[in-house]
């Protein structure tokens, strides 16, 4: 056993005891079912509830949007608890400070920080709970807690006896709350690092599982919104004649985002929205394009207002010198959407100062904050419902349409579903900001490097998300900016430009373009060399065991070197990020300019891992994902319009294209890394180092489409 100390404060901040059960911390309110969250309590923190009825159940505070949060967070008590994860019900937390997210400082899903998250307080939650029961059982039979054992939720003592967790649930909920509780070895673990089935699989197999377009409410009506084709652009003044005549409409209501139709139907609001005559103040942003944020990110860059990412290595100006060979390039991201196939929408229900949300989020804090500073209420009167979420990326942290659900409720006085249409969803996103990474490099006589300059300018989502100071390192514009790699002498900067734009955290954020950079620049000096790409890598990596593994075992598994089919060729990229280590190669090969990903063989370590079929189906997806922006995806604004509005032109990754992706796993003591996003960051340098070892046209613009492949 693995002993865990906390402070008496600590749990007196998450611990407490209810009546009809155990609780850590509150009184369970009524559940309605797996997907939907309890309703807003006013005392602290609660995980676990043993009831009466011997049911567990566990409070999430983690949002489900595909990635098995619901079952890895299960699996984490379950084992501590010595019961099978089919005995554990999950519902999502509501709003409370106790349920922040440690790794971000909010109660926010995202960064891959779940499983880091709670890795060891939902361990040490379980275990609490263990030992109160073992505690009243011991009392109940007058024996010592060494004599007892558990499974499955039922106490097994000397003699025979045999209680139920339900049965002692009461007693020990009247017990204190152990300040010393021992955590299992990881040798001893019999759930964790098991491949487990989805808690959630029976039901979004049968279709019943609950998602927020599935929300209803009692005399709920339905919202479509008129938006400025502007991001941030406000309505001056509309001719709502039209839309009144049509059936089933209710009303039309101005907000501060533009013009809502409240309709009998989803359908019929929308209909009649699109009958609207706005005139709008298209604001500031009607002047951005392409060209301009290109040009101010590289003038941002040109100005030497610098902000360090990290100290500089040696002294690169003297290395550039001396160098037998130096190499310059720069690569460019545009912008990207986040399209989840469930698009943007919320239910709100407003009466008085009490509101009602339910719906898919990835930010229940900032919801319920959002919300209140909107309406004027205090945010311990906004119930919180947080539904599954039909895929977020990042998206979801954003709080727009829920604070827009709320406002139409209000003006109109029901409960109101706001539901935005494909195009509203793609054409007024938060982008991945656009990237401009020019890179330097020098080599010695033997072609290995002994510099590297590294610049990077983009956008802070930071600055508009949470209002970080102007100027300040933004953590989340320089992910994977700083590779593994020996070189001597290095050096990081990072210019911030503001493009007009409204950007957002995506999967993977700017590990995305910064890997893309790195991994491109190193396949660069490498042919430079005249090295192979692996070996030259390997050659960098004496002092990082972690990412010489992952690589080794990429290449090995590909049979890097060895002949592929004709026309094909294989490509290499490796990087570390949310305390993972990744090494991708991707198999490719180019018909007419189009390039087609035959197979992506993908080693991973991930550290600990709760369940190995979750990390493989993050990391297909992940890299379904990310090969969208490599070869496909790019979002153009033109005169502040955003011109790709629905699938057929911001197109994804179709079944046909999807490779074989072949997964890696490596076994580790380490703590558990993130998995939900690096894959998204690794395919696509893989895929561009392919596609230049195949045709010799090194793409330095991603998406790699036919018409960019014709002009490298």
């Amino acid at each position: 056993m693995i002993e865990t100390q906390t402070s008496r404060r600590d749990f007196l901040k998450t611990s407490s005891t209810s009546a009809g059960g155990l609780m850590l911390a509150m009184s369970l309110p009524v559940v309605a079912g797996k997907s939907m969250a309890a309703g807003t309590v006013h005392t602290p923190n609660a995980w676990v509830h043993i009831g009466d009825d011997n049911s567990i159940t566990l409070l999430n505070a983690h949002s489900e949007m595909g990635q098995g949060v619901y079952t890895s967070m299960s699996m984490l008590v379950a084992e501590e608890l010595n019961v099978d994860l089919d005995q554990v019900n999950v519902v999502s937390a509501p709003p409370a400070a106790v349920y922040v997210n440690a790794l971000l400082g909010a109660q926010i899903t995202g960064g891959s920080t779940s499983v880091r998250d709670g890795w060891e307080k939902l361990r040490v939650a379980g275990a609490q709970v263990r030992e109160m029961l073992f505690s009243a059982a011991a009392a109940k039979w007058g024996v010592d807690k060494s004599q007892l054992t558990s499974s499955r939720g039922i106490v097994s003592g000397p003699g025979g006896k045999t209680a139920t967790y339900g049965e002692l649930a009461d007693a020990a909920s009247k017990l204190p709350v152990p300040e010393k509780v021992a955590l299992k070895d990881p040798k001893d673990f019999r759930l964790v690092g098991t491949r487990a089935p989805r808690v959630d699989l029976m039901i979004k197999t049968n279709g019943t599982a609950q998602f927020g377009i599935d929300a209803t409410l009692p005399g709920m009506v339905y919202a479509a919104l008129a938006q400025c084709p502007v991001i941030g652009g406000t309505p001056v003044s509309f001719d709502d004649s039209k839309a009144k005549a049509m059936p089933g409409v209710i009303a039309v209501v101005k907000i501060a985002d533009g013009v809502a139709v409240v309709a009998d139907t989803w359908w019929r609001a929308k209909k009649a929205k699109d009958t609207l005559t706005v005139t709008w103040d298209r604001g500031a942003g009607a002047n951005i394009s392409d060209d301009s944020a290109f040009a101010g990110t590289r003038k941002a860059i040109a100005s030497g207002k610098v902000i360090e990412i990290t100290k500089p290595v040696g002294n690169v100006n003297e290395a550039m010198k001396g160098a037998a060979k130096t190499m310059q390039a720069e690569y460019v991201q545009y912008w990207q959407s986040h399209s989840p196939l469930e698009p943007m929408n919320f239910t709100a229900d407003v009466k008085g100062d009490k509101v009602t949300l339910v719906g898919p989020t990835q930010f229940q804090q900032g919801a319920q904050g959002s919300v209140a500073a909107a309406l004027g209420v205090k945010p311990e009167d906004i119930t919180l419902k947080t539904t599954y979420l039909g895929g977020g990326f990042g998206r979801r942290i954003e709080l727009d349409f829920i604070v827009q659900a709320a406002q139409i409720s209000k003006s109109v006085g029901k409960p109101v579903k706001l539901v935005w249409s494909r195009e509203d969803d793609m054409t007024h996103d938060f982008y991945r900001p656009l990237a401009v990474n020019q890179m330097k490099g020098a080599m010695d006589k033997s072609g290995m490097p002994v510099a590297l300059e590294f610049k990077v300018g983009s956008q802070s989502v930071t600055q508009r998300a949470f209002g970080l100071p102007k100027d300040t390192l933004d953590p989340f514009m320089v992910e994977a900016a700083v590779p593994g790699y020996n070189i001597p002498n290095a050096k990081f900067d990072l210019m911030i430009h503001d493009t007009g734009v409204r950007v957002g955290y995506m999967r993977a954020v700017s590990h995305n373009h910064n890997a893309f950079a790195n991994e491109s620049f190193i396949d660069e000096m490498a042919k430079a060399a005249g090295k192979d790409p692996y070996a030259y890598r390997m050659a960098l990596l004496q002092n990082s065991p972690r990412h010489a593994n992952v690589l080794k075992l990429a290449a090995e598994k590909a049979g890097w070197g060895k002949p592929l089919p004709a026309g094909h060729a294989h490509g290499i990229a490796l990087m570390d990020g949310y305390d993972t280590y990744m090494a991708q190669v991707a198999e490719v090969s180019v018909t007419n300019g189009v390039v087609r990903v035959h197979k992506v063989t993908v080693a991973v370590d991930a550290g600990m891992l709760i369940n190995p079929d979750t990390v493989e189906a993050q990391v297909q997806g992940a890299i379904i994902l990310g090969m969208g922006p490599a070869l496909k995806n790019r979002i153009h604004i033109k005169n502040g319009e955003v011109q790709e509005q629905n699938f057929n032109t911001y197109e994804p990754i179709r079944a046909y294209e999807a490779p074989h992706v072949d997964v890696i796993l490596v076994k580790s003591s380490e703590k558990p890394g993130g998995i939900g996003e690096p894959a998204t960051a690794v395919v696509g340098p893989a895929i561009a180092n392919a596609v230049a070892a195949l045709t010799g046209k090194r793409v330095r613009s991603l998406p790699i489409t036919a018409e960019v492949l014709s002009k490298a």
